[in-house]
């Protein structure tokens, strides 16, 4: 191994790369001096937005001269998961503390000495760390530079918390113990605040963020239960995290407290929320209890709040949509509105809008349940339904306060169309979403509440339908030729031969063997024109409005789909699952 370098502080490094200025160094270290070592100072440089952890990795790869590397994607072998060769338990797990307190990994032996042991760190040049790994494990420490959330996500694959998982199974045999003693279950669950449950929920939590889940399902079967993460829309069991049913109801119990439900009450459905910051990024974490036949079933809906607010070009829409999409936004008055099922990214969608929308001369105001991220310069109003704030009265209070642009979390019921339709013929402009299939069937979905027709026609001014789609992994993705019933469905010529790309079934590291990574969006987008005008005012059917806008130009599901196949973005089997309806 070559003789190590002269410690280099990271502001003077980065100052050198050009990734920040000394202006900038400087404020940030007096932050993170202020935080009396809360923070530190790559922390503090994240969290004011003057740089990246891609940008800190690349900027000390070079400066360096250090290697960097994606260590989550790496298949790490068992030779060096087992570093340590044969130690008991408590060695074992002292071992994989250590890793993890001084966020570095092992992950290969060095080809040419294999004494030598290539170690990605999110700081190259803790020099203590590698010490201290090289006594621990015999083994020389060669050092890698990777992001900390890159490292934790490969430890929680390769060095799981084993700890935990025999805790969490010691506290279940306990808990069984005592009610087979005939003690209460308020008993067995007094200690619910001890240290393994609280680290088992907590490592459960952080371990679905880092794997891009959306959702954590927490489910009572006969004699045990499971927990799957749901990641680009498919739920995927995860046995590390699952164990006897005896240790179910601590589980339970912990998240009601974290989620500041009654812990007492096992018979009804409850909601609950939980903020929490995971690798420095804030994650909202939306709770639901309900009672099952074998007990309480939970599903945790995680939201990061940056998320929500993003780049309207990072939305997937194509050069058209987009141009649609900025048309409908010059509208001064009448209704937008984002349809689809749930967790197909309407949320998104409408906080992109209005971070467009938000400027200094306009007065903007929300009414959501939840309020999902919080926007600068944007009024935010929170549905309460026990103190009588609903969104029909909501909405008649805000009518009252001046806005130029208001948010409908959702449309639930006529009351609150009406209100959203008399805002926008009185000069407001109203976004919202709606659950409906299509963009046509969402006049039809209004009329049905109750809206006339000519009030539809004078008020909307576009419809947004969308869905989400997984894309293919791009390392392991593989070429198929289509079939002839593929290029009829497609609309293709049946006499040339067309080439898509399908998912690997067997995956690969990149993609933890999914074959897709990530999702995109496929938009409908329907402006409404004098000649849609008429077909809503005259009460058109949803099939009539679907001709007449696709006559103006308007792309379905299915082609906007069909695009991103052509493209290698998706596969066929990915359009015809998300657009089956169409």
């Amino acid at each position: 191994m070559a003789g190590r370098k002269a410690y280099k502080r990271l502001g003077d490094l980065l100052v050198e790369a050009g990734v920040i200025s000394e202006k900038q160094r400087d404020e940030a270290l007096d932050l993170a001096r202020q935080s009396n070592g809360k923070k530190k100072f790559g922390e503090v440089l994240i969290d004011m937005g003057y740089t990246t952890n891609d940008e800190i990795v690349n900027a000390l790869s070079v400066q360096l001269e250090i290697p960097k590397v994606t260590v989550s994607s790496i298949q790490i072998s068992d030779a060096i998961v087992n570093l340590l060769g044969a130690v008991d338990e408590k060695a074992s797990e002292n071992y994989r503390s250590f890793l993890r307190n001084n966020v570095m990994i092992p992950f290969e032996l060095d080809a040419k000495n294999p004494n030598i042991v290539h170690v990605a760190m999110a700081d190259p040049q803790d020099y203590n760390a590698m010490d201290d790994f090289s006594v621990i494990t015999n083994y020389q420490a060669e050092p890698y530079v990777s992001t900390s959330q890159d490292i934790m996500i490969a430890l929680d694959k390769f060095f799981p918390d084993e700890a935990t998982q025999r805790l969490m199974r010691e506290f279940a045999q306990e808990r069984k113990d005592k009610v087979e003693r005939n003690q209460s279950e308020d008993s067995a669950l007094s200690d619910i605040s001890s240290s393994p449950i609280v680290k088992s929920v907590n490592d459960m939590i952080d371990a679905a963020a880092r794997a891009r889940a959306s959702d954590i399902h927490i489910e009572a079967l006969e004699n045990r239960f499971r927990v799957r993460f749901r990641i680009d829309g498919a739920l995927y069991e995860q046995p590390k995290f699952g164990s006897d049913i005896h240790g179910l109801p601590a589980m339970i119990t912990r998240l009601k407290i974290m989620g500041g439900m009654d812990i007492s009450e096992k018979r009804k459905p409850q909601d609950g929320r939980i903020t929490k910051i995971i690798d420095r990024v804030e994650y909202d974490i939306r709770v639901s209890m309900l009672p099952t036949v074998f007990g309480e079933k939970c599903v945790m809906r995680l939201a990061k709040k940056s998320a929500l607010t993003r780049d309207k070009k990072d939305l997937g829409f194509s050069d058209e949509e987009m141009k649609q999409f900025d048309h409908i936004l010059k509208n001064t008055n009448g209704i937008l509105l984002v349809t689809g099922p749930t967790g197909s990214g309407k949320s998104t969608t409408l906080y992109t809008a209005l971070s467009e929308l938000n400027k200094e001369d306009v007065n903007i105001i929300t009414v959501e349940d939840p309020v999902e991220a919080n926007i600068d310069g944007v009024n935010q109003v929170q549905v309460n339904n026990k103190a009588e704030l609903t969104f029909a009265n909501a909405l008649r209070s805000i009518l009252r306060q001046d806005p130029d642009i208001i948010m409908i979390g959702e449309i639930r019921d006529g009351e609150t169309a009406e209100i959203a339709v008399q805002a926008s013929i009185t000069g407001h402009l109203v976004v919202s979403t709606l659950h409906t299939n299509s963009s046509a069937s969402t006049i039809s979905r209004l009329e049905d509440m109750g809206i006339e027709s000519y009030l539809l026609a004078d008020s909307m001014i576009g419809v947004i339908a969308q869905r989400l789609v997984r894309r293919l992994c791009p390392n392991c993705k593989r070429i198929h030729v289509a079939t002839e019933d593929e290029k009829e469905l497609m609309g293709l010529d049946l006499t040339k031969d067309f080439q898509f790309y399908e998912a690997n079934p067997e995956g690969c590291e990149e993609c933890d063997h999914m074959g897709y990574h990530g999702r995109i969006g496929i938009y409908e987008i329907m402006t409404v024109t004098p000649k849609l005008k008429k077909v809503i005012a005259r009460g058109g059917s949803a099939d009539e409005l679907e001709e007449a806008a696709l006559s103006e130009g308007m792309h379905t599901l299915r082609q906007s789909a069909k695009r991103l196949v052509l493209d290698g973005i998706t596969s066929y089997k990915e359009m015809v699952r998300t657009t089956f309806e169409n």
